[in-house]
């Protein structure tokens, strides 16, 4: 692929996702790159930048500013962001990079997951969308319930499949950790062959800034898109409750400071930002970078950028 080719691809790319969105009333937005405020998060590490005599923050997505714009009217929104996570770099990841970010006040998981199949079919040729319950593909790859299985069931589990159990303390690090080296490891290589595969009905500890289920609390509204074992999507049903998101990002300081990381302020801005004012609705995060690599057949990222982190 010439480099001609590789700008056209994304351009074309970009136009045809673009074309998608406007077609369902969404309006592409902008948000600055440097903000005072950032989303505490337990495993990612925003890259700080001192602007005379305080800190401010690269974003590590566009989430923070995008839903400060949902409660003062800004309807159905999206945004090919420029963002940027400290300490990342691999075959699929890197300190910068381009991360497509829409919000749609009203939308249910259904109704997202007929937008991601649309964007799919689009743009790899793909049809259909499988739904799988995170229940259902633990069980099935990993051999475990996470519903109801503790921390030392999901070790032995790591155990059962050969990979290393992590070496925290505590058992909701435990669990925590466990869950995630089983999904990564052993559940993501199995979903979205033939067809994308939207994982959905997350446990409740796992819920992030996600709506927990009404009617099934010990399940969290959240979900994650893969395909050909890539995660590629990730989004929730957005939880409005300032309380609760306040709650939520106090226990993510709170594993950062158990990883021995330091805790980052409360982004007192976006929690003003939610309450009554914020509409329900759902929110996705997609890999743009990701996308095109699937499309090109490529298997890095590095491959479909025209720069990366170490060429810049």
């Amino acid at each position: 692929m010439t480099l001609r080719d590789l700008l056209e691809r994304r351009a074309r790319i970009r136009r045809t996702i673009a074309a998608v969105l406007d077609t369902r009333g969404f309006v592409e937005v902008d948000t600055p790159v440097l903000g005072a405020e950032v989303v505490p998060e337990a495993h990612i590490e925003p890259i700080r930048a001192r602007v005379g005599d305080e800190d401010r923050y690269l974003q590590a997505s566009p989430e923070l500013l995008m839903k400060r714009l949902l409660p003062l009217g800004s309807g159905p929104i999206y945004q090919f962001a420029r963002a940027f996570r400290a300490g990342e770099r691999g075959a699929h990841h890197d300190l910068e990079f381009v991360l497509l970010e829409w919000y749609e006040p009203g939308a249910t998981i259904a109704g997202t997951a007929d937008l991601l199949d649309r964007i799919g079919h689009e743009v790899l040729g793909t049809e259909g969308i499988e739904r799988l319950g995170c229940r259902e593909a633990f069980v099935a790859h990993a051999g475990v319930d996470p519903f109801v299985a503790t921390a030392h069931d999901l070790e032995m589990a790591l155990d059962r499949v050969g990979i290393t159990r992590p070496t925290t303390t505590g058992t909701d690090q435990r669990w925590d950790r466990g869950f995630e080296l089983l999904l990564a490891e052993a559940v993501q290589p199995h979903l979205g062959h033939g067809r994308p595969t939207l994982l959905e009905r997350w446990p409740a500890s796992q819920a992030a800034l996600a709506r927990l289920d009404p009617r099934e609390p010990a399940v969290a509204e959240r979900f994650e898109l893969f395909v050909s074992g890539v995660e590629l999507a990730n989004g929730w049903v957005e939880e409005t409750s300032r309380e609760v998101i306040a709650e939520r990002l106090d226990a993510a300081n709170h594993a950062r400071a158990i990883d021995g990381r330091a805790a980052l302020p409360p982004p007192s801005r976006l929690l003003a930002a939610h309450g009554p004012q914020m509409p329900a609705g759902v929110g996705v995060a997609l890999g743009f970078d990701r996308l095109v690599m699937l499309a090109a057949g490529a298997r890095s990222i590095d491959a479909v950028r025209p720069f990366s982190s170490t060429t810049a």
